[in-house]
């Protein structure tokens, strides 16, 4: 068994623009699991470059409004909303609220940075 604590998960800068805490990874996890487990910040205003991943997503909105554009198509979300976005799909998010955009992000198989391209 795991326990990871938020208070105690360092925040750090992702490529794509967020701030990310990596709750649960295959690194971090005795118990060989093969997705990860991230929770994602975007700020007022702002919006993630444009990238793809060679795995498969799930976005959960926890808190704010945003707007993001899979393979030029889009899609408004906001608390409570999950979208799931296919492996090697283009990609970026927007903040379209006065607050922070916060979300959790389940990545299968596991992110790796190797899998991150980002196109602009």
């Amino acid at each position: 068994m795991v326990l990871r604590k938020n208070s105690e998960i360092d925040t750090i800068q992702g490529s794509e623009g967020t701030k990310i805490k990596q709750y649960f990874h295959p690194h971090n996890t005795s118990n060989g699991i093969n997705y990860s487990l991230a929770h994602f910040t975007l700020e007022p205003g702002k919006k993630s470059k444009l990238h793809k991943i060679k795995s498969s997503e799930i976005y959960y909105i926890l808190e704010g409004h945003g707007e993001i554009i899979i393979d030029n198509e889009r899609y408004q979300l906001e608390k409570d909303d999950s979208i799931y976005i296919p492996a090697n799909s283009s990609q970026y998010m927007k903040n379209l609220d006065s607050v922070n955009l916060k979300f959790l992000c389940i990545v299968e198989p596991a992110w790796k940075i190797d899998d991150e391209i980002i196109l602009e």
